[in-house]
């Protein structure tokens, strides 16, 4: 199939309607990272039966999810015997606050090289993650670690799950708008191995060791300078969907939440409401050159295809970024992202990711 050619790319609504230019956002910079202790899903799906007390039988019966998940290694932040053992909510945050920070400063450092400004020039900051709690927040840490101004402008956000990677990139272009000259630098980072909880012998955890994994990501965005231009943004929340995905708060941590019905979700949902978003700006579905998905699951990325009406296997930036690093809830799509920056050229192209609510988030981007 034949992917529509990029074409100019309709600008955003100026923030100031009465400006005669509107302002357009830029993505300046891309670097994402990912934690040192690389694990093989073989290796995963050999412990499973020192990591869950499950009869053998009913096991066996979740064993196949691992062969099926498309997943070949992950990354975490904690090596492989910390699963092993029971840890508690003062444990958890205690890794979260130690390893969190490195990672984003490690994606900010390169990020912001890449931009190729200076430290000085960041005025906003906006900070995404759902897997662990921090107060003071991630980016106030960070700021002990990073030379970055006193007065930068803070904007954590807790809570949107997966989709957060591309609700948090919407936002954070919202404040360079807002502002035009303003840098704001979007940060993101998952340690899902951290929400792991030994004794939950759940389906859902069962499948959660079967897809989850550790990464950040990071993002310069700016009205200034060259790069992709980042257009309108939008969202839609189903009714009656709040137990899809998400968390149970648990005495010892944060218990996983997934339906089984996300892929007939996806099939059944995701293209009225994408094209319903589309409409409200203008664009038509054949004129999106490509599709930039969060890669949930092989199963959910099958129902993307279907949803958007492309062959199956179209989507092989998010197979291939699924298949090294498992899913990292909401840094993955911004991997998708930065792995196709760099094999194609940038036209109009959509972002997408689901989360807890159950959302779906839409992202436009335009070509440089």
């Amino acid at each position: 199939m034949e992917l529509a050619p990029p074409r100019s790319f309709i600008r955003p609504r100026p923030f100031d309607q009465s400006s005669p230019v509107p302002s357009v956002a830029r993505l300046r910079g891309l670097a994402t990272t990912v934690p040192p202790h690389a694990l093989s899903q073989d290796e995963i799906m050999a412990t499973a039966g020192r990591l869950f007390d499950r009869p053998p039988e009913e096991l066996g019966r979740l064993m196949p999810a691992y062969g099926n998940a498309g997943i070949d290694r992950r990354h975490s932040c904690v090596p492989l015997e910390w699963y092993f053992q029971r840890h508690g909510w003062k444990e958890r945050s205690a890794l979260f606050v130690e390893h969190a920070p490195a990672l984003l400063a490690d994606a900010a450092e390169r990020c912001v090289a890449e931009a190729g400004i200076a430290w000085d020039r960041i005025d906003a900051i906006v900070t995404v993650s759902t897997t662990g709690i921090a107060t003071p927040s991630l980016d106030a840490l960070l700021m002990e670690r990073l030379p970055i101004r006193r007065d930068a402008m803070r904007l954590p956000i807790f809570g949107l799950g997966c989709a957060g990677g591309v609700l948090g990139f919407s936002r954070a272009a919202e404040l360079a708008r807002a502002a035009p000259g303003r840098n704001v630098l979007f940060l993101v980072v998952e340690l899902c191995a951290l929400t792991f909880r030994r004794g939950d012998n759940s389906k859902s955890n069962v499948i959660a060791t079967a897809l989850f994994g550790d990464g950040a990501a990071a993002a310069l965005i700016s009205c200034d300078g060259e790069g992709p231009t980042i257009g309108p943004a939008g969202e839609h929340t189903w009714p009656e969907t709040l137990d899809v995905m998400g968390w149970h708060v648990e005495e010892d941590g944060l218990g996983v939440l997934f339906s089984r019905d996300i892929p007939t979700l996806v099939r059944s949902r995701f293209r009225p409401a994408m094209l319903d978003f589309l409409e409200r700006h203008g664009v038509a579905a054949d004129e999106i050159g490509h599709y930039v998905c969060h890669p949930g699951g092989a199963k959910v990325i099958g129902a993307l295809e279907d949803a958007t009406a492309l062959p199956p296997g179209t989507m092989t930036e998010a197979r291939d970024i699924l298949r090294r690093y498992g899913n990292m809830s909401a840094a993955t799509v911004l991997f998708v992202l930065e792995r196709m920056l760099a094999e194609r050229p940038p036209g109009t192209w959509l972002m997408s990711a689901l989360g807890p609510g159950f959302t779906a988030a839409f992202q436009l981007l335009g070509p440089r």
